[in-house]
């Protein structure tokens, strides 16, 4: 049946978070693997420094999160960021099912655009028909608001989630942690997660994102 999901749970789910520093990266990982494995660190200036690997079963289902450095900070220098992303390629390989693209609830300003180019610079166009923008602090949605309808109030953001094929979802690290059920819950949030996930392996056939340019970038970083 068409839309039916039907990865298997022990296909592992290599996923690749992208984001900001102080975007809730971190956060955002221990709250999907439910334990803390990745240090959030509030500091604009350092964050998670390097690429950071970890598979667990979530939900009965295998998956791989590559959580990385702030891609996008203006901190680091581009010789810094590239041999990080090459890292970050190598963990995921032979290459991610997923990226997922980690912004606040928040005004989505001209730095968040910049997140866009700064992928597609480095990861292609192509790179986007496996991306899912996941938004964290979720608390600060209106009460009764779904993301979706938050995103459809900005024509910026609502084109940022078109290119991504339409897929976003929100979680909330800190005041949705406690709750079992609703909309407003992790519990419920990660399910739904889980799920975008899965439609992005199942809508590019199983096969995970490659790139030429970073092949061989990998494997000469490999080399030396």
């Amino acid at each position: 049946i068409k839309g039916t999901i039907s990865i298997p749970n022990d296909f592992t789910r290599r996923i690749v978070v992208l984001g900001k520093t102080g975007a809730g990266k971190s956060s955002l990982a221990n709250t999907l693997l439910g334990e803390n494995v990745c240090k959030p660190d509030d500091s604009a200036v350092s964050g998670t420094s390097r690429c950071q690997a970890e598979s667990r079963t979530v939900n009965g289902r295998s998956i791989k999160l590559i959580d990385t450095p702030g891609f996008f900070d203006t901190m680091r220098s581009e010789e810094v960021m590239k041999v990080e992303i090459m890292k970050c390629i190598i963990e995921s390989a032979p290459g991610p099912h997923a990226f997922m693209i980690v912004l606040k609830v928040d005004k989505y300003t001209k730095q968040e655009m910049e997140i866009i180019n700064k992928l597609t610079e480095y990861f292609s166009d192509e790179a986007l028909r496996f991306a899912t923008v996941l938004f964290t602090h979720g608390d600060q949605l209106l009460e009764g608001t779904t993301i979706e309808e938050f995103v459809s109030k900005s024509p910026d953001l609502n084109e940022l989630v078109k290119k991504c094929g339409n897929r976003c979802n929100v979680i909330d690290n800190k005041y949705w942690k406690n709750r079992l059920d609703g909309y407003r819950s992790n519990k419920f949030q990660v399910k739904e997660i889980l799920n975008t996930i899965d439609k992005i392996i199942e809508e590019n056939g199983r096969k995970h994102y490659t790139n030429k340019v970073l092949e061989t970038m990998s494997r000469e970083l490999e080399e030396e």
